[in-house]
């Protein structure tokens, strides 16, 4: 459904802080994967990330994407690698490590829904003349959101004409979590969206985040620094270092895996430790 072809990017090339982040970077994912990714610092997780979404653009290589017409029903290929960020947003969604990230502050949480909502829709004249969304919002829409809130066991369907910015960090990435899936997206993106949080709140977005893709049968890529959480969620994972995918495993193999499992294959693979005291001590 998504695939890189040897994708490069290097940073502040010709000059002595040049880093290389993809080095000839492969991937391909089928509908529905659920892909965590795992690599020790500068491995080049969230550069393939951004990469995808289009925060930056690749050296060389392809990222394409498979969509379905919506008038034909035929499926087709759409290049994404030189489409701007802003028309990728249609078939992307994204939460970021930061909470703050992810929502707008000052409006209330049903505004930040219909912000998210009418994402990929066209805006009008009553949304023009208003400058507003909340006053464009229908009792059809409300009712969504308050059924949609509902799910996520917070208790905010009681609360959606709150600030954003009244919630906690926990309650704020999983409305993030919410607004990115609201409308389904070809591709979702997690970058590392519980690391900001304290243990028991992590847990519970991660809990959520496990609940929404699979039973929106999203297609995922989730990176963490938690080796047990890239075991336990997902049905594939993957091990970056110096730009590459150096480990890739699904299915009963995975599920079976250990952290042990990892810190060997990395060895193996690298032909070097781990070296990660970040990761070692999630």
């Amino acid at each position: 459904m998504l695939t890189l072809t040897n994708v490069y990017k290097t940073f502040n090339k010709g000059t002595i802080n040049e880093k290389k982040a993809l080095n000839g970077l492969d991937l391909h994912l089928e509908d529905g994967d659920f892909v965590t990714i795992i690599g020790g610092n500068g491995a080049g997780k969230s550069t393939m990330l951004n990469m995808i979404a289009g925060v930056y653009p690749i050296d060389c290589g392809k990222i394409t994407i498979e969509d379905k017409d919506a008038q034909s029903g035929v499926e087709k290929v759409i290049n994404l690698s030189r489409m701007p960020e802003y028309k990728r947003a249609a078939y992307i969604g994204r939460v970021f490590q930061d909470p703050m990230k992810g929502t707008a502050a000052g409006m209330e949480i049903e505004e930040n829904l219909a912000l998210a909502y009418r994402r990929s829709k066209s805006r009008g004249l009553k949304w023009a003349l208003t400058r507003s969304y909340r006053w464009g919002i229908t009792k059809k829409e409300k009712e969504l959101y308050y059924e949609k809130l509902k799910t996520l066991g917070l208790g905010l369907e009681e609360r959606m004409t709150s600030k954003v910015g009244l919630l906690s960090g926990g309650q704020r990435q999983a409305l993030t979590l919410l607004m990115a899936t609201l409308e389904k997206p070809k591709l979702l993106l997690l970058d590392e969206h519980t690391a900001a949080l304290d243990p028991k709140t992590a847990k519970t977005v991660l809990d959520l985040t496990g609940r929404i893709v699979n039973e929106n049968h999203l297609t995922a890529m989730m990176v963490t620094h938690n080796m047990k959480d890239a075991i336990r969620l997902g049905n594939r994972l993957i091990m970056m270092h110096e730009g590459r995918i150096i480990y890739d495993v699904s299915g009963e193999e995975k599920k079976n895996l250990h952290v042990s499992d990892l810190l060997t294959k990395f060895e193996e693979v690298s032909g070097g430790e781990f070296a990660n005291d970040r990761m070692m001590l999630s």
